[in-house]
Formats: structure tokens, sequence, C-alpha cells
């Protein structure tokens, strides 16, 4: 690092915010909140539909669903230094949010339960539910009283609203690198601000020097002319 950098503390803390990212509140994002959601009811629903025959597919949906969660959390925490690994943990999250979906998918398809879709008489109503509800205290009071088609289906909504805001997410993260670059462009320009603020202060002072070098001379020649006598 740069020895005036050293020397002076507040320059070196202003390149370090130069540099790094701000580091986002993933429990403020919606699509987090509906992936804690889907963790606690995949748990539940193994346990109320699953646990009986005694299958793998109960750890699959249930680290599938937790994996979804926690890789949204490392990424967030990764985005201060590097937004690419952001995006590519992000892309896992939801990969596994897909495998959970297609979990889903094949326990209605398997014990012939009703996939809701445009038509069924509680569609429109579980997309508006699911679409307009992101915490833990809308969902949790239902999760012993609905039935294994009912919470599938609400578990399919959830994955789909989850994707479909990650991926907005993920658009508007690609077009900040676009504008902004990553941490190496910030930091070429943070030493590049640097740099040239270093460089102002320098001529300035070398305008100063000049200008007091010029009043010494002045000065000079005002005490020889006194010294000899001469009028002003």
């Amino acid at each position: 690092m740069n020895k005036d950098i050293q020397n002076n503390p507040a320059d070196a803390a202003a390149m370090i915010d130069a540099v790094l990212r701000k580091e986002t509140n993933w429990e403020e994002l919606w699509f987090y909140q509906k992936t804690v959601v889907l963790y606690q009811l995949t748990y539940v629903f193994t346990k109320r539909f699953l646990a009986k025959y005694g299958d793998r597919t109960v750890d699959q949906m249930v680290q599938a669903a937790r994996s979804g969660k926690q890789i949204i959390v490392e990424g967030m925490a990764d985005c201060v230094t590097s937004m690419e690994l952001e995006l590519k943990l992000l892309n896992v999250a939801r990969a596994s949010l897909k495998e959970l979906r297609e979990d889903y998918e094949d326990y209605l398809l398997t014990r012939r339960l009703a996939r809701w879709q445009k038509g069924h008489s509680r569609y429109e109503d579980m997309l508006n539910y699911c679409s307009q509800h992101n915490k833990m205290e809308d969902y949790e009071p239902f999760f012993e009283r609905w039935s294994d088609e009912e919470m599938a289906n609400v578990a399919l909504s959830l994955c789909h609203y989850t994707d479909k805001m990650m991926k907005k997410y993920e658009e508007w993260l690609e077009q900040d690198f676009k504008e902004n670059g990553g941490i190496r462009e910030r930091m070429t320009a943070a030493r590049l601000g640097y740099r040239n603020m270093q460089n102002s202060l320098l001529e300035a002072k070398d305008r100063e020097i000049a200008r007091l070098k010029a009043e010494i001379i002045c000065l000079q020649a005002e005490v020889e002319r006194l010294r000899n006598g001469q009028p002003g």
C-alpha cells in the first residue's frame, strides 16, 4: 500500500470504502424471506407426509430447501468483495430450489394429487397469497392444517415466485456490474482517484511555493533598496 496512505488512516479508510460494496441486508429481501418459509414448510411437510416411507426423499428435500436459503446468505456476505461470486452462488441457490420444485411435482404426480393450475378453483387465490406474503407468520398457522396436496401446491408457488424474484435481482446485479465494474475496476478507479487527488495537492503546493519564492525576491529587493537609501 502507498506509504502516504499507510500514514493517513483516513485516506486508507476512504479508499477501502470506495472499493468495497455495501453488504446487502438479506433478511429484508423478499425472495430470502420466501426461502425461509419454504425451508420450514418443507421440514413440516416431510415429517407429516414422507417420514413413514423411510426413503431418501426426506433428506433430499430438506437439504435442497435449506441450501436455497443458506447459499443466499453466503452470496450476500461475499458480495462485499466479489459480485461475480455472488452471482454464481445465487445461481446455485436457484438450482437447489428447482430441485426442490421437482420433488414436490413428483410427489403430486406419483400420488395422483392435483397440481393446481389455471382453471382450478383455488389457483388464483393461492397465487395472490404467495405473491403478497413473505413472512413465516403468514404461513405457519396452516402447516398442521393443510393437506399434502395443499402444502405441495403452496410450496410450488413459493418456488416459482422466489425464482422469479431472484432472476430479477441477478439482472439488476449484472447491470450494476456493467455500469460500475467489479472489485478490480473499483480498485483501479480508487487508485486513480487517490493519485489524482495527490497530484492536485502537489500542484497546489508547487503554486504556493512559486508564489512564496516570488514574494521573497520582492522582499529581498525591498531590503536591498532600503539599505542603499534609495527612495521607494
